[in-house]
Formats: structure tokens, sequence, C-alpha cells
């Protein structure tokens, strides 16, 4: 289990008790947690992945300012973890 199945472990752990118990009692809850944790890297991976196209984010970017393209991928990256914490793991 990855650091974003952890984190939802953590939120089934104070907000969906009940959730997080059942799974936990009936022996699913790893299983479950590598699935959204699998889930959630492929979500981050094609969101990364189509924000920065739809930016115009380009290897001739990357090598003509790289700050520049540093810059725009870290916030690329922060937007993707956003939609991935709200539609997957917070969810």
């Amino acid at each position: 289990i990855g650091i974003l199945g952890q984190r939802h472990l953590h939120y089934l752990k104070r907000h969906r008790k009940t959730v997080y118990a059942s799974l936990l009692t009936s022996g699913k809850l790893n299983a479950y947690l590598a699935d959204v944790d699998r889930q959630a890297e492929a979500m981050f991976e094609r969101s990364v992945q189509q924000i920065a196209a739809s930016e115009g984010i380009t290897e001739q970017l990357k090598a003509v300012d790289q700050l520049k393209c540093v810059s725009r991928m870290n916030n690329v990256r922060n937007r993707a973890m956003e939609i991935v914490n709200t539609e997957l793991i917070f969810a």
C-alpha cells in the first residue's frame, strides 16, 4: 500500500468508521487499499499528462527554459493531486 492508499486508510478511520470496521473484520481492507492506491496512481498519471498537454508543456519548453518548465510541472502535479484527492482519496 502506497502513500495514497495510506491517506485513504486515514480518511476511512476518521470519517467512515463503519466502512473501515466492515473491511477490517471481513479481511478485505488490504486488498481494498491496494486497489484504491493503484487507481489513484493511474488517475494521477493520466491527469498530469492531460493537464500538461493542454497547457503546452513540452520537451521543447524544457530545453529552452528548464526553470519555467519545472515550475509549471510542479503546478500541474499539485493540481492533479488535488483532483485525485477530491475524487478518490477523500470521497
